[in-house]
């Protein structure tokens, strides 16, 4: 179905009802020449006291890596998932996967799961609290953003959502150009210490969330990212078959 400016509108006019969001006036341009339709773009900043900034410079070894569930591709890897599905595939837009139920460009579009309830949850309720990592471009490849020199073991990984092994199937994609792109099934990250980790899952399941301990933190100064069930290993902005 076509999105009409005012349906947009409608869609935007919602945000406010999320908590902690304050949202602007829509302020538009009309750019006939350049655009057909319209283009839409938004943002959002975040403020926080310096004192509250969470860094995860105090993470140590045996820290507890709890994933959270995602809803979709979340945003990231658009490109290469309609290289894959329409120009290399052919396939239309409305297309139905058996695995999927849906049509696929509504699994593409699926809206991204916003975690600020039960991250404030946690940032009010788990006093070892150490890192918040978002799962978004590059992957599990955001964790190494932590202030502190150690290694992430991740060996407990949630089943692969079938889009993603679609993408793999049809693009002849490597695991290792995956989990750089993707999420891989995991939308964000929550790291505290062992003693916590009961606690703060208890509040993400009271939150409707899915989660899991999905890994932990290990000695490695050279920051990386290990995958041992899916023999990788990954450092800066790519894994590497081990």
């Amino acid at each position: 179905m076509p999105i009409s400016w005012a349906r947009s509108r409608s869609g935007s006019q919602s945000a406010p009802k999320r908590p902690e969001f304050r949202f602007p006036p829509v302020r538009s341009r009309r750019l006939k020449y350049v655009v057909r339709g319209f283009d839409l773009v938004g943002m959002a900043v975040g403020i926080v006291p310096l004192d509250r900034i969470i860094t995860g410079r105090d993470l140590v070894p045996g820290d507890v890596i709890i994933g959270l569930e995602r809803s979709g591709i979340h945003s990231n890897g658009l490109t290469l998932a309609r290289y894959v599905f329409f120009e290399r595939g052919r396939l239309a837009i409305d297309h139905v996967f058996p695995e999927l139920g849906i049509p696929l460009g509504e699994e593409l579009l699926r809206p991204t799961f916003i975690y600020v309830p039960e991250i404030l949850d946690i940032i009010n309720n788990i006093p070892s609290l150490e890192a918040l990592i978002n799962i978004t471009g590059d992957g599990l490849l955001n964790l190494p953003r932590v202030d502190a020199r150690v290694g992430f073991m991740i060996d407990d990984l949630p089943p692969v959502p079938p889009v993603f092994r679609l993408i793999q199937q049809y693009g002849a994609v490597d695991d290792t150009e995956m989990f750089e792109v993707y999420n891989m099934g995991v939308g964000f990250c929550v790291l505290v210490s062992e003693r916590d980790a009961g606690a703060a899952l208890s509040i993400l399941h009271r939150h409707g969330r899915r989660a899991q301990v999905i890994g932990r933190v290990v000695e490695d100064d050279g920051k990386g990212v290990h995958l041992p069930r899916e023999r990788l290993v990954g450092h800066g902005k790519a894994f590497t078959p081990i």
